[in-house]
């Protein structure tokens, strides 16, 4: 079986690179808790809009897929769900919404990875919640042509729960023992949680729901402003891409991890940059036209409706539909399409 040990990590000798995203994490972190105190009101604003994005990218990612509409309701809970998406969406909700209230009383443990992936099947009728394994899985790429590769084959069912509390435990014990730096020891546990699958369904999405559970409770709260969610789905091909780049040789414990930390630690300062990027256009007292056209000069090439609303999470939604208008008028903007296909783009 594959055998674990997080102290080892310390040894390791890290690039330049990931030394440096290390660094500018850290900064970055540091000027999100000054802005947080200096408008806590306006950028409350961005923890609705985060959680929306979250529940919708990350169960996007696996196919799981409803109307704007309805998945701003379901996160709102101002609705049932109606069908088998919907309910693995509430789900996912309800866990997202566990550790954003509670993060600091989630011990990172099999049992607790157990609950929260019952609570992510409560909806539904699913005997496998909350179980490990009961049959082997696979890791697979389908092809254009329809062919399918199997491209990884992670643990047994028979080896899972053990491995599952060895990682729990290796990981506790170099965070708590301050041994290893906690952005490295947290993209490790979760390639390991993905090479170990230890669950017949829901790997994936137990996994960005864990990666937000251990960067709040690492001092990491982007997550909770900014969907990292969004940022994977936006480049799942390069997500996955850098997990099969370092899956190789895993089960013999000679893997290179590090195509997967640059992954995620160039998701979260990304994060930690757009919430900056966030904060610098609410930061000013402006009418909203001018907190509007703040925004679209943050955006290159063509941009949506939302993308806007995302900058301007002080703004209504009527507000940033007449700053908008007003900008075409005014010869400023662009407006192409019609409809939920409707974009803008600059002409100066």
């Amino acid at each position: 079986m594959r055998q674990f040990n997080y102290s080892s990590i310390k040894d390791y000798k890290w690039d330049s690179e990931i030394l440096g995203l290390i660094a500018a994490i850290y900064k970055e972190a540091g000027k999100q808790e000054l802005y947080l105190k200096q408008k806590p009101d306006e950028l409350e604003r961005l923890v609705e809009i985060a959680k929306i994005q979250s529940t919708e990218a990350s169960n996007a990612i696996e196919g799981i897929v409803t109307t704007n509409t309805r998945i701003k309701q379901l996160v709102e809970e101002k609705t049932a769900p109606r069908n088998r998406d919907e309910q693995e969406i509430a789900g996912y909700r309800d866990v997202l919404s566990l550790i954003h209230d509670n993060f600091d009383a989630i011990p990172i443990s099999k049992n607790y990875i157990l609950q929260m992936h019952k609570m992510m099947y409560s909806h539904m009728n699913n005997p496998f919640a909350g179980q490990t394994k009961n049959v082997q899985n696979y890791i697979s790429a389908t092809y254009p042509d329809g062919h399918t590769e199997i491209l990884f084959t992670p643990l047994s069912p028979f080896e899972t729960p053990e491995a599952l509390d060895k990682i729990c435990e290796e990981y506790n014990r170099v965070i708590g023992n301050l041994e290893v730096e906690p952005l490295i020891a947290i993209p490790i546990f979760i390639h390991d949680f993905l090479c170990i699958h230890p669950f017949n369904d829901g790997n994936g999405r137990m996994s960005r729901l864990l990666t937000t559970l251990l960067l709040y409770r690492s001092g990491f709260y982007v997550g909770k402003y900014i969907s990292l969610e969004a940022k994977i789905a936006k480049n799942k091909d390069l997500y996955y891409n850098a997990l099969n780049d370092s899956q190789h040789g895993w089960h013999e414990g000679e893997e290179d991890a590090v195509p997967f930390i640059k992954y995620i630690l160039s998701t979260i300062l990304a994060a930690y940059r757009d919430f900056e990027d966030r904060y610098n256009i609410i930061e000013e007292k402006l009418p909203a036209v001018e907190i509007v056209r703040k925004a679209t000069m943050n955006k290159i090439g063509r941009f949506t409706k939302q993308d806007i609303r995302e900058l301007c999470p002080s703004l209504s939604l009527s507000s940033v539909e007449g700053s908008l208008r007003k900008l075409v008028s005014e010869g400023e903007l662009k407006r192409e399409g019609t409809g939920k296909s409707t974009c803008y783009y600059r002409l100066k």
